[in-house]
């Protein structure tokens, strides 16, 4: 209502100046400036009250609510101990930590971490993005900075809270390495704001002790001014969870869902290393879907193992592929199988044809025990499993297709990660200092001593091996103890 009697007045004035012969004009121009200004978003876009802020009452997570990370959360409550206990820390003549960078892959937590960071300390918490600070108009993004700080210390003395948690997640948009923008210095000037207040954090004399939280996956690319001590002063590792973590995260997940009573977890963190937090979350969810199409009251085994496929592989898809091309994806996903447990006995999961994402077929390899480090045979192993494909195919129906090409890809890898290691016939080496012949024939020497490999083991079971397709076309998917009933 106060804005059309203001805009009514405003047209009277205007009529009023032009009828008594000034010249309105120039104020007609100025008002119709401000007008195209304030309808572009260009003064919103201005405005400090863009950053994004969350109080300490939207913020209800836990350290408990958060599954694995057990050393993460270890080290992160061990330099919040500043907070909690600045007396004793300025007893014993210990400099405050001003700021802690979170660095991880994506999907393990950082930001779950923030959160009950702030809720351990029962402090304020404000959380933006690095995005959220970089404009094309200059100075922005430095407003933005020191509206961040600012906002921090008033919020906190309205809570009444003694300290703040400024958490900035992707960190690296704003404070990558300076000189890397040549083209726009506003992403230098939000840095410089940003270090300019961090210095100037007084911990001691401030009312309100503010923390820096930051989190990013790509560590590599912030500026060296940002990491060094009495800045980010300590950095925590989030990384993708062990396989005790995996069955903490899920068991975690699975709380307020109900599961049949033969549900293993333990199988299923198993099956899912390399999963992240958000992955597992996800399967926990989508096996839950699964169970509400069946109209099912518990959520089975079967459930979660066809939601760790969907997760890794995408849903399944309809594709009517003619008899002859499903029996060779049955040879091609059986030859995957029966070399994988001849070469590492136990280790396949699950197999299947039936169509998901890019994949015609799959075959779910679950290994006893997660592998950071892989020695020569386990390596050749993988090359062995990823060749049985192909050579199942050349064996049984006598020629090749184009569906083994990502196998052959990854072989490769693998091949090139063990001549770069060390670990071929060269020794040793130094990646810039060897030709590409030489790279090449020796990668090519490692793949052909496993394709003979491959070939005695597919020849040696070639009747398992159809058994084992046949029963893949009339069942479509198939557990790993039937792959290993067929061999025995």
């Amino acid at each position: 209502m106060k804005r059309e009697v203001a805009v009514g007045i405003g047209l009277a004035v205007i009529v009023f100046l032009g009828l008594d012969g000034i010249d309105i004009w120039p104020l007609v121009l100025l008002i119709a400036l401000g007008s195209a200004l304030y309808f572009s978003g260009i003064l919103s876009r201005l405005s400090n009250k863009s950053a994004r802020k969350i109080v300490l009452s939207q913020v209800n997570t836990t350290f408990q609510d958060i599954g694995g990370q057990h050393m993460a959360k270890s080290e992160l409550k061990e330099a919040l101990e500043f907070i909690l206990k600045p007396e004793v820390i300025s007893k014993l003549g210990i400099r405050p930590l001003k700021g802690i960078l979170l660095t991880g892959p994506p999907g393990t937590g950082k930001t779950l971490l923030a959160k009950a960071a702030a809720q351990y300390t029962e402090s304020v918490f404000l959380a933006a993005s690095g995005s959220e600070f970089v404009e094309m108009y200059a100075g922005v993004g430095a407003q933005r900075v020191r509206q961040l700080f600012q906002d921090a210390r008033t919020l906190a003395r309205k809570e009444k809270k003694s300290s703040a948690i400024i958490f900035i997640d992707e960190i690296e948009v704003m404070a990558g390495k300076r000189g890397s923008n040549q083209s726009h210095l506003e992403y230098d000037q939000t840095l410089n704001q940003l270090l300019v207040e961090m210095d100037g954090m007084q911990i001691h004399e401030d009312d309100v002790r503010i923390l820096v939280m930051a989190a990013t996956n790509r560590a590599d690319l912030l500026d060296n001014a940002l990491m060094r001590p009495g800045r980010f002063d300590r950095m925590v590792r989030v990384d993708l969870p062990d396989r005790e973590g995996r069955l903490s995260i899920l068991q975690l997940h699975t709380r307020n869902k109900p599961l049949a009573p033969d549900v293993d977890l333990d199988s299923i963190a198993r099956e899912t290393f390399g999963f992240s937090g958000a992955h597992l979350e996800s399967v926990c969810n989508e096996a839950a879907i699964l169970a509400m199409r069946e109209e099912t009251d518990v959520i089975t085994t079967r459930h979660l193992r066809q939601a760790v496929d969907k997760v890794m592989l995408g849903e399944k898809i309809d594709r009517n592929l003619r008899r002859e091309d499903l029996k060779r994806v049955a040879v091609h996903e059986g030859g995957h199988a029966i070399v994988g447990e001849l070469v590492s006995p136990g280790s396949v999961s699950s197999i299947t044809i039936a169509a998901r994402g890019m994949a015609l077929g799959f075959v779910r390899h679950a290994p006893e025990d997660d592998r950071l480090l892989q020695t020569i045979s386990e390596l050749k192993a993988d090359i062995c499993v990823l060749l049985g494909g192909s050579t199942a195919e050349r064996i049984l129906l006598g020629e090749q297709s184009t569906g083994a090409a990502n196998d052959f890809e990854k072989a490769w890898d693998i091949a090139r990660q063990m001549v770069l290691s060390g670990l071929s016939p060269l020794g040793v080496v130094q990646e810039e200092a060897l030709s590409p012949e030489t790279l090449y024939k020796t990668i090519r020497d490692i793949i052909a001593e496993q394709q003979t490999v491959v070939d005695e083991l597919i020849t040696s079971h070639e009747a398992e091996l159809w058994t084992l397709a046949n029963a893949l076309l009339e069942h479509e998917t198939l557990p790993g103890e039937a792959v290993r009933a067929y061999i025995a």
